[in-house]
């Protein structure tokens, strides 16, 4: 078959970036453009007069040639197909061809139009592998996550935890996605439906919500939907949902506990104060004596109640750390601190603003530091200095005292170095509010004893 150039000069202008090649019913290469040099490292010349199936990777060949047959059987068809083509060097590259099937008087073979796709096939191949590593995960995970376009009416994705945790089976969710409302308490829709909404409309939410009629809605689960924002528009929904029933228990073990402690243990005590009183004003020198005794020890009981009710509301109110600037914190609390001990020397170095991410209890746990270092002063007037210092990532609290040197049980049990037991445990609260105030901030504490006094530095993570 003779092929003129010039014949085929308006055909293949059109595509002078590709390869364009024209083959014969025998699947020849009758002609190959110039753009075969950079693309695949052949002269043009290297292949024509060759069979085109030489070049195909084994494995590809049998489509290849059944989209060429496809083609070549049936006048005025187009097919497209993907494989690999050998390069000069002894390389694959990764082509999309079309075959077309022109008419005779145009010209007498089969045009084949490639383009080189080895990026995108590798691309292809990183999604599916990183989407397979993904499903691999999350059909390990306890929590559900999930994926819901932007009006929630189409489910992309969920994995094998949803049914055991909300009770529903993944075919009846897919088959309808608003039935994901089902399982939940009737009560709680509500709420539930505003989180969708605002998340529909770009705003991140985080919800709590009793689920699971099978259980008598008894599990609670914690949700968090995350807003993925295309070219200014909301495209599709994320997030997932964690059983979080223990924690409920728990929390509500804690206010029932909370409640007995102040009220029936702050009744208690108002008694017994009240008779230590009326015995410290009746009695005889012996009696008043023993009377401030357990006048002293009760008060301290209330004041340990009164600290167990800030923990508590702590570990069950649930804050987030937000951006406070430490400065005023440290100079509302020293200023407590003298209106009740108005003998205690406070030095301090402040800069201008310290601003970190923290609770917003932090001022209880500055003010508990510096109440215990006074108190625990042994001789002559308390004196501490108090000195917060920014560095590049953080915010340090220094609290030096010159009191006796800190029992070394005091701050190793706190920081999980020694289980605590019977030989090993903490004299109070305060020191476990501070820690679980700095601990719930993503900071942490250090102490330095020395003969001369001791050494407290709160880290806490500064606000970028």
């Amino acid at each position: 078959m003779d092929v003129e150039i010039g014949d085929l000069a308006p055909v293949l202008l059109e595509h002078a970036q590709d390869k364009i090649a024209v083959l014969d019913e025998a699947y020849t290469y009758v002609y190959v453009n110039r753009a075969v040099r950079p693309l695949l490292g052949y002269d043009p010349e290297q292949l024509v007069g060759t069979n085109a199936s030489e070049y195909v990777h084994p494995d590809d060949r049998e489509a290849v040639r059944d989209q060429f047959e496809r083609v070549r059987d049936s006048e005025g068809l187009s097919a497209t197909v993907r494989y690999r083509h050998a390069t000069d060097s002894g390389g694959w590259v990764w082509l999309e061809s079309r075959f077309t099937s022109l008419p005779d008087d145009i010209i007498d073979g089969y045009v084949v139009s490639s383009r080189d796709i080895t990026e995108q096939v590798a691309a292809e191949e990183d999604r599916r592998d990183a989407e397979s590593r993904l499903r691999t995960i999350a059909g390990t995970v306890g929590d559900v996550l999930w994926m819901f376009d932007d009006e929630w009416a189409d489910l992309l994705f969920v994995n094998p935890a949803y049914e055991d945790v909300f009770g529903q089976s993944i075919d009846d969710l897919e088959a309808n996605p608003q039935n994901f409302l089902e399982p939940i308490h009737p009560d709680d829709v509500p709420c539930v439906e505003d989180a969708m909404r605002r998340a529909s409309a770009g705003e991140s939410v985080n919800v709590e919500y009793r689920i699971n009629p099978e259980t008598d809605y008894s599990r609670w689960v914690w949700v968090q939907a995350e807003p993925i924002v295309e070219d200014g528009d909301v495209d599709r929904i994320v997030g997932f949902s964690r059983d979080i029933t223990d924690r409920r228990r728990r929390e509500r073990q804690l206010a029932v506990m909370d409640n007995l402690l102040r009220h029936n243990l702050r009744n208690d005590l108002s008694v017994i104060l009240g008779n230590a009183e009326w015995i410290a004003s009746e009695g005889d020198a012996s009696s008043r004596e023993r009377a401030e005794t357990i006048r002293r020890q009760g008060q301290s009981l209330l004041e340990s109640a009164d600290k167990q009710r800030e923990i508590i509301d702590l570990l069950t109110e649930r804050s987030v750390p937000e951006s406070i600037d430490l400065v005023p914190v440290v100079t509302d609390a020293i200023r407590t601190i003298r209106e009740q001990y108005p003998e205690a020397a406070i030095e301090t170095s402040l800069p201008d603003s310290a601003v970190a991410r923290v609770l917003h209890e932090i001022q209880l746990a500055v003010t508990e530091l510096l109440e215990n270092a006074v108190q625990h002063e042994s001789a002559g007037t308390p004196e501490l200095s108090v000195t917060v210092q920014c560095r590049p990532d953080a915010v340090d609290i220094a609290i030096r005292d010159s009191c006796p040197p800190i029992p070394e049980v005091e701050f190793r049990v706190l920081t999980g170095d020694w289980r605590m037991n019977d030989v090993y445990h903490t004299s109070g609260l305060g020191l476990w509010l501070v820690y679980w105030v700095v601990d719930l901030s993503d900071g942490h504490i250090s102490f330095e004893r020395t003969p001369d006094g001791n050494t407290i530095t709160v880290t806490l993570p500064r606000d970028q």
